[in-house]
C-alpha cells in the first residue's frame, strides 16, 4: 500500500525541486554513487532517488543530512552572522506567545 501524497503548494514544490537539483549537482561533482550516498545517509537507494527527485515525502532531516554530507550550504556559511541571526530569532521568539489559540469569543455585531 502506497502512502497518500503529501500536498504542497507551488512555492514549496519549487523550493524542493531547486534544493534537489542542488543535491544532484553536488553528488555528481563529488562523484558519489547512489549506493554510497544511501549508505552515508542510512537510508535505502529508493529513498535517495525520491529525495533527488524533490519529493515532499522524504523527511526534512534526510534532506538536511544529505546537504551536510554533500556540502550544500543551508544557511550563511559565515558562522558569526549565523550566530547573530540565531540570537535575533531567539529574541523575537521569546517575545511571542508560547501558544497560539483561536479566540472563542463570539463577536456581537448586531447593532
Amino acid at each position: 500500500m502506497s502512502k497518500a501524497p503529501i500536498r504542497t503548494g507551488i512555492v514549496a514544490k519549487s523550493a524542493l525541486e531547486h534544493f534537489a537539483a542542488l543535491l544532484r549537482v553536488r553528488r555528481k561533482e563529488r562523484k558519489l554513487t547512489l549506493t554510497e550516498l544511501a549508505d552515508r545517509l542510512g537510508v535505502s537507494i529508493p529513498t535517495v532517488r525520491t529525495m533527488l527527485d524533490g519529493a515532499a515525502s522524504v523527511s526534512i532531516g534526510t534532506y538536511f543530512e544529505a546537504a551536510h554530507i554533500l556540502g550544500v550550504s543551508l544557511f550563511d556559511p559565515n558562522s558569526d552572522r549565523f550566530a547573530v541571526l540565531a540570537s535575533r530569532t531567539a529574541e523575537v521568539e521569546s517575545l511571542l506567545p508560547k501558544r497560539v489559540r483561536n479566540s472563542r469569543t463570539k463577536i456581537n455585531d448586531d447593532f
